[in-house]
């Protein structure tokens, strides 16, 4: 079925899908009932207010609390003067800015080529992404975290040295995930970067220190090491490798070691690979998915940090397999096997997000050459040859076409038609991508389990 075709027709089709993807996640609020937002603001409020400690408090009829390093406390402390109404307001918004600076950094230039009307569809899309959607309705903060470290990438991307790194150092502070990022700039030789983050990252966790020095050694000594905190491992929602294995039984836990070690050589292979290419959004999009599956504990919503692999799928023209996983994770296919994850339905439906993100890690394509890359500065900057005089030229053209010059060759590699062309040219971003309608998971009822709306808050 093809869209409409005129401005007006776009524009009523935009606000009939715009009404309907509202009225859907309208609904998750509720079902999650800003869970880990109450959880922040809980601990916040206990702290300021009450001469708490951060660990301390506990969601009002659960056994759960703060999971996060000290630093996270400390950032959210501006929670501690507003009512509950405009926390879950500023959440909201700090959400939407940071899923457009996102998805700013991973359209890359390409991004003014599509205008509102694909723009309007990739909102859409995003919208129904299942992580997505449930980082919203949690009140979570895996969307600020990715803006955090794309952008970041972007100031590495674009040689602005002085300041790359500090996002990055910053989301490792808040949480323990993005410090994967700080090993990536080493493996991508950008000691400057990685010295920048590690700073950052040092700094924001002494500050929290000097401000909580009880609730610091409490975490860095005990907290940090017990999983059993943040959920059990086998729930559903635990789309991990230690997940996976959880699900199976009580694995040793050195089986777990093994199977991440296994994931961080791949990792590090491909990612380096990338990053000598200059391809350093795949390196990006390698990493998060690296981390969603060393990490003990990766619930769903935290799969946000899959979204730099769809767009570097976009980006190397692999439409179909990109908007086939997209919907997948739309679905809430995990979900089925709420009740009973056992047998080899449960093993392969009930851990399919850890599939797809073992899949994109193993197969992501890798090593192109970025836009507005070396290749296409070359061709934009190679000297024509002089022309050769009209006789030759003439009995050549009669004779047998001439070889293209290096330049030409160089040109045509780059996908363009003319030097000028492959300097601008860059990788479309197709925004629309195809999700499933009918999720299952974020529309069923909660059950006293972690993850679910009445149970407990998320790593």
């Amino acid at each position: 079925m093809r869209g409409p075709h005129t401005g007006r027709g776009r524009l009523l089709f935009v606000l009939a899908l715009a009404a309907a993807v509202t009225a859907f996640t309208a609904t998750v609020p509720l079902l999650r009932d800003w869970f880990d937002l109450r959880v922040y603001y809980g601990t916040v409020h206990s702290w300021v207010h009450h001469d708490g400690g951060v660990y301390d408090y506990r969601v009002p009829g659960t056994a759960y609390g703060f999971t996060y390093p000290p630093f996270a406390a400390v950032a959210m402390l501006p929670m501690a003067l507003l009512p509950w109404p405009a926390a879950v307001a500023g959440a909201l918004l700090l959400d939407l800015a940071a899923l457009a600076v996102a998805a700013r950094v991973l359209a890359g230039r390409a991004w003014h080529r599509h205008g509102w009307y694909r723009c309007a569809l990739a909102a859409c899309a995003l919208a129904l992404f299942e992580p997505v959607r449930d980082t919203v309705s949690f009140g979570q903060v895996n969307l600020l975290l990715l803006a955090l470290v794309l952008a970041d990438g972007g100031l590495s991307a674009a040689g602005r040295t002085r300041w790359a790194g500090a996002g990055i150092g910053i989301a490792a502070a808040i949480k323990l995930t993005p410090a994967l990022f700080i090993v990536l700039l080493l493996i991508a030789r950008r000691p400057r970067a990685a010295a920048v983050a590690t700073s950052v990252a040092t700094a924001a966790t002494g500050l929290a220190a000097l401000v909580a020095p009880g609730s610091s050694r409490f975490y860095w000594t005990e907290a940090m090491w017990d999983t059993g905190r943040v959920g059990r491992l086998d729930y559903i929602s635990n789309q991990s490798l230690q997940g996976v294995l959880a699900r199976l039984g009580e694995p040793h836990p050195a089986l777990w070691a093994v199977a991440a070690l296994a994931v961080l050589g791949v990792w590090a292979r491909r990612a380096h690979r990338a990053a000598a290419a200059g391809d350093l959004r795949a390196a990006l999009a390698l990493t998060g998915l690296a981390a969603c599956l060393v990490s003990p504990v990766t619930w769903v919503h935290h799969l946000v940090w899959t979204l730099p692999a769809f767009a570097v799928l976009v980006r190397a023209g692999r439409l179909r397999t990109a908007a086939a996983l997209y919907a997948l994770l739309c679905s809430s296919v995990v979900w089925l096997w709420f009740d009973d994850a056992s047998g080899i339905g449960g093993f392969l439906g009930g851990s399919a997000y850890t599939w797809i993100t073992l899949g994109l890690l193993l197969w992501l394509p890798a090593g192109h050459t970025p836009e507005g890359g070396r290749t296409a500065r070359r061709s934009a900057n190679a000297t024509p040859a002089a022309p050769a005089p009209a006789a030759p030229a003439i009995a050549v053209t009669e004779a047998q076409p001439a070889p293209p010059s290096p330049a030409v060759a160089v040109t045509a590699a780059a996908g363009t038609g003319t030097a000028e062309a492959g300097a601008t040219a860059g990788p479309a971003c197709e925004p629309a991508l195809a999700p499933s309608s009918e999720p299952t998971g974020s529309t069923s009822p909660s059950a006293a389990k972690p993850q679910s709306s009445r149970a407990r808050a998320s790593s």
